[in-house]
């Protein structure tokens, strides 16, 4: 799933991208308010991990922007300050949960997988397609009763078309949300991914789950008959 970082300091933010990447997430980072609002709004995340004390535009105001046009990705919010009040004002600007710093990095993930189960409907912990199984908490997966060994980036593949499940995704749609935007690489590298996943999760059952739409993309057929 794509995440936005939005905090101005550089060590941490260079931190929370490196950590968040090895848990299968694709991370891009803004440093100051104002960039993460540009960002948030002409690019489509799946949740937004927002400083509150930021140059130009603070947290509170990035938050409150993006909700009053109408977008709800999941915002979780940081900050340095302690204080009820602090934790009242994120969450009546249109924070999903809230967070103070210094944060344990495993209890910053559990909190924003919860929210992107949330997303704008409630979505259960475990996604299944028929008998394929996938725990992104755990990032394990099975076809029926059998575990099947995935990769960090075939998982985050097969999560992303596991999500959209009977619908058409293109090679970009999969790529703007599983790599991040400066991967300057061919997008014939999501052929290679799909490929690996089908001799994974497809071809030792006999199924055939991960479909080619020819000049569409890719859809992941539920019964993979």
């Amino acid at each position: 799933m794509r995440i936005l970082v939005v905090e101005d300091e550089q060590k941490l933010a260079t931190s929370l991208k490196r950590g968040l990447e090895a848990d299968g997430f694709a991370v891009d980072i803004a440093l100051n308010g104002d960039d993460g609002l540009w960002m948030a709004t002409e690019h489509d995340y799946d949740g937004i991990v927002l400083d509150i004390m930021l140059p130009g535009m603070n947290g509170y105001k990035v938050c409150g922007t993006l909700r009053d046009v109408g977008n709800w990705t999941p915002i979780l919010m940081l900050t340095a300050k302690d204080g009820e009040l602090d934790e009242a004002e994120a969450l009546d600007t249109g924070a999903d949960d809230f967070l103070r710093k210094p944060f344990s990095h495993l209890v910053l993930v559990a909190r924003l997988r919860a929210l992107l189960r949330r997303g704008s409907t409630e979505r259960p912990v475990e996604m299944s397609a028929d008998d394929l199984r996938l725990d992104p908490n755990q990032r394990r997966c099975w076809r029926g009763d059998v575990e099947v060994e995935l990769t960090s980036r075939e998982f985050s593949v097969l999560e992303y078309l596991i999500r959209n499940a009977s619908m058409v995704v293109s090679k970009q749609d999969i790529l703007d949300h599983v790599w991040d935007y400066d991967f300057d690489g061919d997008s014939n590298i999501i052929e290679v991914y799909v490929r690996h996943l089908r001799k994974k999760i497809d071809e030792p059952f006999g199924r055939a789950a991960i479909q080619t739409v020819r000049g569409s993309g890719y859809r992941l057929n539920a019964d993979g008959g």
